[in-house]
């Protein structure tokens, strides 16, 4: 009951300072410790973001997540900024990115100024951390879809879709290995699956 008094209490522009600062700490910490790209952040967005903060619902996360993907560039800044702006807008997209933006960049300004590539490449320590590090990435690579795969309810009878995409999509067979076809085929079969029934409606 005092929490909830107090944080009535708090000024209308202290409750959004603090919002911004939560979600730029909390993209700064995702963007700090995470190696492996896009791919490898989205179980730990989806934990500090979903289940920790509250801040958006999962099924909510995941359509970010489609969208994100469909987006050219980072996986990563895309997702950031899609959960930044779904929180708090324009603002927030640009407090999330930078959030995830400037860790890499510092930790990658101080290897330019006090690494060699050759020291890197040379050095068994960080050698051996990296080779450590490679399993885990994996590990996180595979949650997010194991995760999307449930959240889409996918059944046995749909199953076949994803692993004859992912199939396709690996194979060297030109045109039709391209990902951009499948996403356009994805979105016009999912606006088809919503119209026509809606059409059938109002016929």
């Amino acid at each position: 009951m005092k929490q909830e008094q107090s944080n009535q209490d708090i000024p209308p522009k202290r409750k959004a300072a603090n919002i911004y600062w939560q979600l730029f700490a909390t993209f700064f910490k995702i963007g700090a410790f995470t190696f492996g790209g896009g791919w490898a952040m989205i179980s730990i967005i989806e934990r500090e973001i979903v289940d920790k903060h509250h801040w958006i619902e999962r099924d909510d996360f995941l359509d970010l997540l489609a969208i994100s993907q469909s987006l050219p560039g980072i996986l990563a800044v895309n997702i950031a900024t899609s959960v930044g702006d779904k929180i708090k807008g324009g603002k927030g997209s640009v407090v999330a990115s930078l959030g995830t933006i400037l860790p890499s960049f510092l930790i990658i300004l101080a290897i330019a100024i006090f690494l060699t590539p050759d020291m890197i490449k040379n050095n068994r320590v960080i050698s051996s951390i990296f080779m450590g590090i490679r399993p885990a990435v994996v590990a996180l690579i595979i949650a997010p879809v194991i995760t999307s795969a449930k959240a889409a309810r996918l059944t046995w009878a749909t199953m076949w879709i994803p692993f004859t995409v992912a199939l396709m999509i690996s194979l060297d067979l030109g045109t039709v290995s391209s990902p951009i076809l499948y996403i356009v085929l994805g979105a016009v079969i999912g606006f088809l699956y919503w119209w026509i029934p809606q059409h059938k409606k109002k016929s």
